[in-house]
């Protein structure tokens, strides 16, 4: 008989296509009368106008940028108070809702999230912030968000690129809940789900990226895979990535998609169970090659220098990987770490060998 603790947290979600049309009664929902409205600068019109509608959003900040630079909070704090907001509503990907939770943080303001890429922070009470070059996380209720809204639509034009590499990014999340310390079957059920779902939907994504359907899969699976990273703990991927996008300041999704078939590989002889369940979900085959070959089929790029990371800095990002590491079904030992990290870098296919002490 297989013992476990089981712990869910508050959800409320909205999904759907043409869902938007909800963000009024969210905002009422949680109380809201004064709302201030949260972006990128990439995303700022599409915000605007998507949202036009709404008379309770007073304001707008447009300057959420990747891995919640804590100067940018402080900016975006500053403009939650010249509007007087009592609330937030955060739309975009993972930069946005980042920046969403950080002001949560802060102030206890009530957030309502618009998810328009795969990234699943939306679904976790963790919030990833970065300072002097050093991305920390932390774990809070505080953060997470009062109420979430799916509409596919919103998805129907997130490019190709960003599509398969925010997906993968996603199921990375559920990939380290399959061996995490407090796993369970419960998680195991949705992450599964979760991977099962956007592996299956992404190359369609790919080849049709107006498929409705497609996307449906796709943010449902995000939606449960995010859910399995706010249960479940972290391990060595997650620790790498967060490690990778403080000191070299690379792009989150990206390098999520990069690194997961390697940090598969690091761990798949010391978690047998979780990488046949993982198999069968990806479609047969080894997990470590079959998400590498799914980052090909999608468009993702295979190597950390092609999205910015000098070959220099492997022994930099080895050394703190391995400072204060997350707790990980195999040992984390630099000389292991370091090989993942420049296999990695090189854009080579996953090679589990490589990690046998």
């Amino acid at each position: 008989m297989r013992q476990f603790i089981y712990r869910s947290q508050p959800a409320h979600v909205v999904f759907g296509e043409g869902t938007l049309s909800e963000l009024g009664p969210a905002i009422e929902t949680v109380g809201g009368r004064r709302a201030l409205l949260l972006s990128t600068p990439g995303q700022a019109q599409q915000a605007r106008v998507a949202t036009a509608a709404v008379a309770a959003i007073v304001g707008h900040f447009d300057g959420a940028t990747m891995h919640t630079p804590i100067e940018v909070t402080q900016r975006a704090l500053a403009a939650a108070q010249d509007a007087k907001a009592d609330c937030l509503v955060a739309f975009g990907g993972g930069s946005t809702i980042g920046l969403s939770k950080a002001i949560a943080l802060r102030t206890d303001l009530a957030q309502v999230v618009i998810p328009t890429t795969y990234a699943g922070s939306e679904m976790t009470a963790i919030l990833g912030q970065t300072e002097n070059g050093r991305k920390t996380t932390l774990r809070s209720p505080k953060v997470l968000p009062e109420l979430v809204i799916y509409d596919v639509a919103l998805t129907l034009g997130l490019p190709v690129a960003m599509s398969g590499v925010s997906g993968i990014n996603a199921i990375a999340h559920a990939v380290e809940g399959l061996y995490a310390q407090d796993a369970n079957p419960i998680l195991e059920m949705m992450a599964l789900s979760g991977v099962k779902a956007l592996a299956g939907a992404l190359p369609r994504i790919a080849q049709q990226p107006s498929d409705v359907e497609a996307r449906s899969e796709a943010l449902y699976g995000a939606w449960l895979c995010g859910t399995v990273l706010g249960l479940a703990g972290m391990a060595i991927h997650h620790k790498l990535c967060h490690t990778l996008g403080g000191l070299f300041a690379l792009p989150h999704a990206e390098t999520h998609a990069i690194v997961l078939p390697h940090a598969v590989a690091y761990n798949s002889e010391a978690a047998p169970q979780a990488m046949q369940h993982l198999a069968a979900a990806l479609g047969g085959g080894e997990p470590a090659q079959a998400l590498y070959d799914l980052g090909r089929a999608v468009g993702a790029p295979a190597a950390l220098r092609d999205i910015g990371m000098p070959g220099g800095g492997i022994d930099r990002a080895a050394d703190q990987a391995v400072e204060n590491p997350y707790w990980n079904p195999r040992q984390v030992e630099r000389a292991g770490v370091r090989a993942l990290i420049a296999q990695a870098w090189a854009g080579k296919p996953p090679a589990t060998g490589l990690f046998t002490p």
